[in-house]
């Protein structure tokens, strides 16, 4: 499945419970001499009582994250496709708390995506006390970016042109800056108006993907807070372009996008 392309294997571990190693998602994530994927999904039964699901996601490398949101829209999508539930509205406990995936009559997938966070502790991110932004020295210059949690850590830099952004070396130094004690997803803004932006976003454990939806979040969240931009928001990325909706601290983050089905398949893991 692919969510603007930011592409997943789905796994089906709720009617069958299913055991994988890193090594076995390593070996399906190699575009080669495996299926290929960004992150790895595993639906299976919640532990809380007030969910209807539970969400695992592991990135290519094998490590296991937190929060996904194009995942999330290709969740809702896929426990309908394979009939584990009639619910348009399901409710989903993942390592960061339970979210909401809508499936919208159009077909697009809005998801409650639960409240932005921006204390260093809950990042994390080492730093003397919160700020709408931050400079940082990495490699030879210094770099001025904000941090938000989307149920996992992200860095936004705001840029002047998406194309010419340094996302691969910027983005590896700033995902393994020992600041940041879990690594970090790094997003790269270019601000077209106030209601729509340019987005690429470096990936912890993935690199660069053609879209992210917790990275269109805490882009469009920091670029609110910043006073650069007003909700709604489209989210242009090199995948095709995500709706958020923000009202503020406090307030549940909303993201619609589409959610796509490319193949179902077979796979024998040694």
């Amino acid at each position: 499945m692919h969510g603007l392309g930011n592409d997943f294997v789905v796994i089906d571990a709720f009617t069958r419970p299913i055991s994988l190693s890193k090594t076995h998602i390593r070996q399906m994530a190699d575009r080669h001499f495996g299926i290929g994927f960004d992150q790895l999904l595993m639906v299976e039964k919640p532990s809380s009582p007030a969910a209807d699901f539970r969400y695992r996601i592991f990135n290519a490398d094998g490590g296991e994250v937190e929060q996904c949101g194009n995942g999330a829209r290709c969740f809702v999508r896929f426990v309908h496709e394979h009939h584990l539930t009639d619910k348009t509205t399901i409710a989903v406990e993942t390592a960061s708390g339970i979210i909401y995936p809508s499936l919208q009559t159009d077909g697009q997938v809005s998801v409650d995506m639960g409240v932005a966070k921006f204390s260093p502790a809950q990042i994390p991110f080492i730093a003397d006390e919160e700020s709408d932004t931050y400079q940082m020295s990495v490699g030879d210059s210094t770099v001025e970016f904000a941090t938000v949690s989307m149920g996992n850590p992200h860095a936004v830099c705001l840029v002047d042109n998406i194309d010419t952004a340094p996302v691969a070396e910027l983005g590896a130094l700033l995902e393994s800056h020992p600041r940041f004690p879990n690594r970090v997803n790094v997003g790269f803004m270019q601000v077209i108006d106030t209601s729509h932006i340019n987005l690429r976003v470096f990936e912890r454990g993935c690199g660069e993907t053609l879209a992210c939806g917790t990275g269109a979040c805490a882009a469009a969240v920091s670029g609110i807070r910043q006073g650069l931009l007003h909700s709604p928001i489209r989210v242009t990325t090199r995948g095709g372009d995500l709706t958020i909706a923000w009202q503020g601290e406090g307030h549940s983050v909303l993201m619609t996008g589409p959610a796509v089905t490319v193949f179902h398949g077979e796979i024998e893991l040694a």
